[in-house]
């Protein structure tokens, strides 16, 4: 296995490849554990991956997304062709990275409201939407360079890391890519301070960008007033489920356009901080009390039943916690010039 040398001087040694590497095969085994579980064992696969692996998700990607790109399952899979020497190596035009960012964005209202109508209940459900997303994932990587076409394109949960992780804590080093091919530009884990509107190429990048700054915040705050259905009787039951964060998303989305309109362009890019913070922080205003039995639905999201031995004041601490955490670290901590991970060498021509 070759040595990695990166632009910035810094030096990925084979040692280290192979721990990451380790690393990698290991989260995968996790990532495949969970997914048996959701298909034969679907209550502890739902407990494992619903309410326990998602929930820590948001809050790794604001403090450090690139140790999540570094080791995320479905992007290892998508890699495999890459690494083996059976990718086309194609290169996405601009455009098309900006329609698979849209549809990327789309994707994610459209999947989390199912979460209600079928997959927080159903195992099986979700095991299959898992592997159907491996397939498009590894298919990818048979024709388009390193992470352009999944990871940074059609992954529903890219357009979350590009609001969430715009002031990490450090970079880290790239244990994907070998050199840097200019597969994405600009590319969004080498890009200090990545937001989702650090790319204009296209207006289907503008699009989505405006999509998930504007309207992630009132989506959560809808998503978390909609409870489970243990049954899907109709098509109105069915379409129900979207009702409320679809009004939560209108809302804040119009409210950032109007606001952005306005605002002077040297304070645009902390707009896009308060609303980053003010999604994530909506997130765990919800969900660390649902967690615990204490969620404006008991039943829903429980990890486990605490509401008969804590004290309610819990409640009221744990969101005025994390809401000062994020609004610290996302608005009024000083943007740090950090990338997600360290760019590699480019590749010699």
């Amino acid at each position: 296995m070759s040595t990695v040398t990166f632009k910035s001087g810094a030096q990925l040694s084979k040692q280290s490849i192979t721990i990451w590497r380790i690393v990698q095969f290991a989260v995968w085994l996790v990532g495949a554990a969970i997914l048996t579980c959701l298909l034969f064992f679907p209550p502890l696969g739902i407990l494992l991956f619903w309410n326990v692996l998602i929930p820590i998700a948001p809050f790794l990607f604001v403090v450090a997304v690139g140790i999540w790109r570094n080791v995320c399952p479905l992007a290892t899979t998508n890699l495999l062709p890459r690494h083996l020497g059976w990718s086309k190596r194609k290169k996405l035009t601009a455009q098309q990275i900006g329609i698979l960012n849209v549809i990327a964005t789309f994707a994610l209202f459209i999947i989390v409201p199912l979460r209600h109508a079928l997959f927080n209940n159903n195992g099986m459900a979700t095991g299959i939407m898992i592997i159907i997303m491996a397939v498009i994932g590894v298919s990818l990587g048979f024709f388009y360079e390193w992470k352009s076409a999944w990871c940074s394109g059609l992954c529903p949960v890219h357009p979350v890391e590009k609001l969430y992780g715009g002031n990490v804590f450090m970079s880290m080093p790239n244990a994907n890519c070998e050199n840097c091919m200019n597969c994405v530009i600009p590319c969004p884990d080498s890009t200090p301070n990545f937001n989702p509107l650090s790319t204009h190429k296209t207006e289907y990048h503008t699009l989505s960008g405006l999509m998930i700054i504007g309207g992630l915040p009132g989506f959560i705050w809808g998503w978390f007033h909609v409870p489970d259905a243990n049954t899907i009787t109709s098509l109105r039951s069915f379409l129900s489920v979207y009702e409320i964060p679809v009004v939560g998303l209108a809302t804040t989305f119009i409210l950032y356009y109007n606001i952005e309109k306005i605002v002077k362009l040297k304070y645009k890019r902390k707009l896009i901080s308060i609303f980053a913070a003010a999604g994530v922080s909506c997130y765990y205003w919800y969900r660390l009390p649902a967690l615990i039995g204490l969620g404006k639905f008991p039943e829903d999201g429980l990890l486990i039943n605490l509401s008969s031995s804590l004290p309610l004041w819990i409640v009221p601490l744990m969101r005025l916690v994390s809401t000062g955490f994020f609004f610290y670290w996302l608005v009024l901590r000083k943007p740090n010039n950090q990338s997600w991970v360290i760019r590699p060498e480019f590749e010699k021509k």
